[in-house]
C-alpha cells in the first residue's frame, strides 16, 4: 500500500496561484490534500540569469495512479513556463491516513 502514495512538490509565484491550483486538484480528486506554504524565497538560474524570487510551495498528497493526470493538469494551471513538479514516494505512513488519501483521489 505504501508504494501507491506520493507527495508532489511544486512552487508558484503567489498565494492566489497556489489557492487556484490547490482547489482545482482537490475538487477534481487528483489530490486528496494540498498544503500551501507561503513565504519561501527561491534562488535559481533561469535563462542564464541568477534569480531570487518569493514563492509559495504546494505540498500535494496523492496516489501514484493519479500522478500522470495530476502532472498534466498542474502544467495546464501553472503560470510558469517550466513548473517544478517533483513526485516523492511515501515510504511510511499511518494506514488510516493513507486509506483516507486513497479514498479521496481517483485513478488509484
Amino acid at each position: 500500500m505504501l508504494e501507491n502514495h506520493v507527495v508532489v512538490l511544486s512552487t508558484v509565484p503567489d498565494q492566489k496561484s497556489a489557492e487556484k491550483i490547490a482547489a482545482a486538484l482537490v475538487e477534481e480528486r487528483l489530490a486528496a490534500c494540498v498544503n500551501l506554504v507561503p513565504g519561501l524565497t527561491s534562488i535559481y538560474i533561469w535563462k542564464e540569469e541568477l534569480k531570487r524570487e518569493p514563492e509559495c510551495l504546494l505540498i500535494i498528497k496523492t496516489t501514484a495512479g493519479c500522478f500522470k493526470p495530476l502532472r498534466q493538469r498542474l502544467r495546464m494551471l501553472h503560470p510558469y513556463e517550466t513548473p517544478e513538479i517533483l513526485a516523492l514516494p511515501v515510504s511510511h505512513g499511518d494506514p488510516d491516513y493513507l486509506g483516507w488519501l486513497t479514498q479521496n483521489t481517483r485513478g488509484s
